[in-house]
């Protein structure tokens, strides 16, 4: 990674206002709902057969390679097969059906559990048979941040939630708080670190007011940071909490960082006994007729959420369905993919004609690139597929931020291009590992 960084200064207009106050939807109940058998790349061994009975907190699957994550059933009903269809990530993958009996009838996943009595192994063992993950939106394993937990500095609660249009995490903090507490404290004593923070944006002021009443007495700090984009990412927050940069995991800046969202999800398991089965996820956009949040179980098509919020307006031809914000989300061809435990937002846009002219060459995108990137020759050495090259320009380190694209003034989808390349690169590294196998 280019030290060279953008100046990351960039206030964007959040357009949260249309979401942030209405009330979370809480009654979309499915009669059907697909469990993704996927974490990243790697699969998911279903743990039931076509038949069994499951309960709200049935253990079903699971990820068991070199890393350990079991997945949960959101709803009671019926195990009815196993179907393949694209993912919210663009990709193929099986999907375990499950026929919803709308009992709700539910099941403790795990006993009790004292976490501030519990010893440091115990606790790790705890979040790792409780498939905690990344819900900030990369579904990571939670665990693996913590099994060697050496010279921590500073561990971070990531509440910035800086894209554009969501308040998914915003609502699930103003709904469980208390559980953010938990979960929090449990976190910060698994990573042994010197000093405890949630760090906010300054404009979030009665939810710093309220976040600064829960953690009084507590070593958490309630940390705010400016309204900036993408504040969020953890690279910028990091630097803009500790002033230092790092090469490729927080850790090297003494730092350990988990979505606000993945805190309360630990908390519901440690006072609840509950597994995550639900999600706090945004619907917002100029092409949604009831734009709001809602909390629905894993696993729920998108189509069915869209209908629940009153569906398309009317009149609009065509719509951008993406699966995230805009910035950093993925534009989705249907509404047929289902919701999986990372996601946090369906931003419904108008599709707009833009009028794309040849690049500039005017540096815009290097100068505002937050990983200090030259996405123009990133680009240009894709439409020639020069691997070599791609390296050289660290290609990787992209995180789809979407700036590039949002500061271009030929209106050159930038970070899509980027997306290519890196997708090349991914491809030629698959080539190769399979090679090396034969």
């Amino acid at each position: 990674m280019s030290f060279l960084t953008g100046p990351m200064n960039h206030h964007l207009e959040g357009h949260k206002e249309i979401t942030k106050h209405a009330d979370v939807l809480k009654t979309i109940d499915p009669d059907v709902v697909w469990i993704p058998l996927v974490n990243g790349n790697a699969p998911c061994k279903p743990l039931v057969e076509i038949g069994d009975e499951v309960k709200v907190g049935t253990k079903i699957a699971e990820r068991n390679d070199h890393f350990y994550l079991p997945l949960f059933s959101p709803v009671s009903g019926t195990v009815t097969g196993i179907e393949k269809f694209m993912t919210s990530g663009m990709a193929q993958a099986d999907h375990l059906r499950i026929q919803n009996d709308h009992k709700h009838t539910e099941v403790r996943a795990f006993p009790a559990f004292d976490a501030e009595k519990a010893s440091w192994e115990e606790l790790l063992e705890f979040v790792k048979n409780a498939g905690m993950l990344g819900l900030g939106g990369a579904g990571f394993p939670t665990y693996v941040k913590y099994l060697k937990p050496e010279n921590v500095e500073l561990f971070i609660v990531n509440a910035v939630e800086c894209e554009p249009y969501l308040t998914a995490d915003y609502k699930n903090i103003e709904e469980n708080i208390d559980l953010l507490k938990t979960g929090t404290l449990a976190l910060y004593k698994l990573s042994k670190a010197k000093k405890g923070c949630v760090a906010i944006k300054e404009d979030k002021k009665e939810q710093i007011k309220a976040l600064k009443e829960t953690f009084a007495g507590t070593p958490i700090e309630i940390r705010t940071v400016p309204d900036l984009y993408p504040m969020g990412w953890e690279r910028t927050l990091v630097f803009q909490l500790t002033g230092r940069r790092y090469d490729k995991l927080p850790i090297e800046a003494g730092c350990i960082l988990n979505n606000a969202s993945t805190a309360i999800a630990l908390g519901n398991a440690i006072d609840n006994g509950h597994p995550i089965t639900h999600k706090y996820l945004t619907v917002s956009g100029e092409a949604i007729r009831n734009p709001q949040n809602v909390y629905v179980p894993v696993g729920t098509k998108a189509h069915e959420i869209i209908d629940a919020c009153g569906g398309y307006i009317d009149g609009i031809e065509d719509v951008l369905l993406i699966a995230g914000g805009p910035m950093m989300g993925r534009t989705i061809p249907n509404d047929q993919f289902v919701i999986a435990p990372q996601n946090n937002g369906l931003t419904v846009l108008p599709t707009e004609d833009k009028d794309e002219v040849k690049c500039l060459r005017c540096g815009r995108c290097t100068e505002t690139c937050p990983s200090g990137l030259q996405p123009v020759r990133i680009q240009m050495s894709a439409a020639i597929f020069d691997e070599a090259e791609l390296n050289k320009l660290y290609v990787m380190d992209c995180i789809e931020c979407g700036m590039c694209t949002y500061v271009c003034p030929s209106k050159i989808d930038v970070t899509e291009n980027v997306r290519r390349a890196k997708n090349f690169i991914r491809a030629r590294m698959a080539s190769r590992a399979k090679e090396a196998k034969k």
